[in-house]
């Protein structure tokens, strides 16, 4: 059964509830959110019409891992995952401005440097570049978000002069943004991983900023092998690559980029078990750990009971 957006939850002390492309965001009172990862998968901003069994709780377990493994380097909203699809935390001010880095041309980026572009958001990309080429040092490329399609890409300069956030905010946002990309780079490296780009979403609390959402999932980052990653970009083959993209350039091969006037194309239930199939490989391959799947026979009351659970012992 999987687990998708059909149910709302009503959990003791919700004031308010938002259904995102993947997670379903509960507002509770006294400040707290409860985040449910569904099993739904989204590429090029719409949500496609199958969910992918077992993606919800990758997502809700690596980003725990990650979120737990970087609390040195910045606060974040975490408290509990009472549940395997679920994490209950503390409810920011999001900052609508996601901070993307890429250590490599891949995916949007490669894309761009294909069609002739050599600056991307205020960023000089050099010359004579091949696809899935590491950058001399890691670049930022912040979007700001949208409310509804397409998040757009924005310079640093843009930001600034826009207003969207203060430049002693940004210059945080940023700083925070290298060290994890650090911190995520040498933890992929340790299991055999190259990360290659991901994006973080900050919020503020109390007047801080602190990291929200997840952070070096499969849905929020690309890795690659490492082993036979230079011998492949010599050969100039594609990189093995544990990531999202491999859905996309699926869609791209079936006529859909989420343009107007295109359909997305049917996904055969077989094309689901692999897409299925490396979620869980890239936990176990980045966590270390074995991937236990969840009881999915009653998932949506499983849910509710392991958060009314925990949210009734938190008040005692």
């Amino acid at each position: 059964m999987e687990i998708n957006s059909t149910v709302a939850f009503n959990f003791d002390g919700q004031i308010g509830v938002y259904h995102g492309k993947v997670r379903d965001v509960y507002t509770l009172s006294e400040n707290r959110l409860v985040m449910v990862a569904s099993d739904r998968i989204s590429a090029f901003d719409h949500i496609l019409p199958k969910g992918i069994p077992h993606k919800g709780q990758v997502l809700n377990q690596v980003a725990t891992y990650f979120l737990d493994a970087t609390k040195d380097i910045v606060p974040n909203w975490l408290v509990a995952t009472p549940d395997p699809c679920v994490a209950v935390g503390y409810a920011c001010e999001p900052i609508r401005v996601e901070m993307v880095i890429r250590g490599y041309l891949a995916g949007h980026a490669a894309r761009e440097y294909k069609a002739g572009k050599r600056v991307l958001c205020g960023v000089v990309l050099p010359e004579g570049l091949t696809e899935n080429d590491r950058f001399p040092k890691p670049i930022i490329t912040p979007a700001v978000k949208a409310e509804e399609g397409h998040d757009e890409d924005i310079s640093r300069e843009d930001i600034l002069l826009h207003g969207h956030v203060s430049q002693e905010v940004y210059e945080k946002m940023e700083l925070y943004t290298r060290k994890l990309f650090q911190r995520g780079t040498e933890m992929a490296f340790k299991q055999g991983l190259i990360l290659v780009d991901t994006k973080y979403e900050f919020g503020l609390l109390n007047g801080e900023v602190v990291l929200i959402d997840e952070i070096h999932t499969p849905d929020s980052s690309r890795y690659f092998y490492a082993e036979g990653y230079e011998e492949r970009q010599v050969l100039g083959l594609e990189q093995k690559q544990l990531s999202k993209e491999f859905v996309r350039q699926w869609l791209i091969e079936n006529g859909f980029q989420g343009l107007e006037g295109q359909e997305i194309p049917h996904m055969p239930d077989e094309f689901v078990q692999i897409i299925s199939e490396r979620y869980i490989e890239l936990y176990e391959k980045i966590t270390g750990n074995q991937f236990v799947k969840s009881d999915t026979t009653n998932s949506n009351d499983r849910i509710f009971n392991n958060v009314q659970a925990y949210l009734q012992k938190e008040i005692k």
